[in-house]
Parts: structure tokens; sequence; C-alpha cells
């Protein structure tokens, strides 16, 4: 068994209000169980439902902006900036600006819906 692997290229997971997700490593691109590593760019006027998951979640915004709500706690993380929210948090992601939010989200154990509790 090898001790590397190597992604030439990510699954894109289908998900409404025109959000892209490419997921690199995970649970559908690669049978990760461990960590999960998705590209995502959020459109102007996105939102998903909020979500208690069981998963930890690191988010690394590249470009844009995103609206947080974590326990009720509102915050706004830019580009340049990351955020880890611990697992049992309730949280809520949004773009509600203009402009397209760019990020890369890292959940461990990997994503998977069952786990999102949405």
């Amino acid at each position: 068994m090898s001790k590397f692997q190597v992604v030439s290229e990510g699954a894109m997971i289908p998900v409404p209000g025109g959000k892209k997700i490419e997921e690199l490593f995970g649970r559908v691109n690669t049978g990760t169980e461990q960590f999960s590593l998705a590209h995502m760019i959020a459109p102007g006027d996105w939102s998903e439902p909020p979500q208690t998951p069981e998963f930890g979640e690191l988010t690394i915004m590249i470009r844009g902006a995103l609206a947080i709500s974590i326990d009720g706690e509102e915050i706004q993380l830019e580009a340049g900036q990351s955020l880890w929210v611990e697992p049992g948090a309730t949280v809520h992601y949004r773009n509600p600006f203009d402009a397209e939010a760019e990020y890369y989200a890292i959940c461990l154990p990997a994503f998977s819906l069952e786990l999102a509790h949405r």
C-alpha cells in the first residue's frame, strides 16, 4: 500500500443555490474518511442551511467574504483570513455580498451530509 496519494482532479459535488464544490480529498473523491479538503466558490446572495456538524471545519478565505453565524455570534470572514469551528457548534455560512467568495474548507473527520446535521 502506497504512503501517498496524488490527486489530479477533484469531484464536483452538486448542491443547490449555485455554489461550486470541488472535493479534492474526502469521502467522494478519494474515499478518505479522516479529513476532507474542498475548493468552494459561493456566488453573491448565496446561503446554505445552518448545521451542527460532528466534524470540525477550517475555512481558508481566498477571495471575497463570507458572513458566518457561530452559535449565534456573527462574524465576517474576509480574503486572507482563516477560521476554525469546533465540532458541535451551530454554524451558518452565507455570502450576502455581490462578489463571489472563494475559499477552501478542511473538515476533520471528512464532511458527510449525515455528519453535518443540517
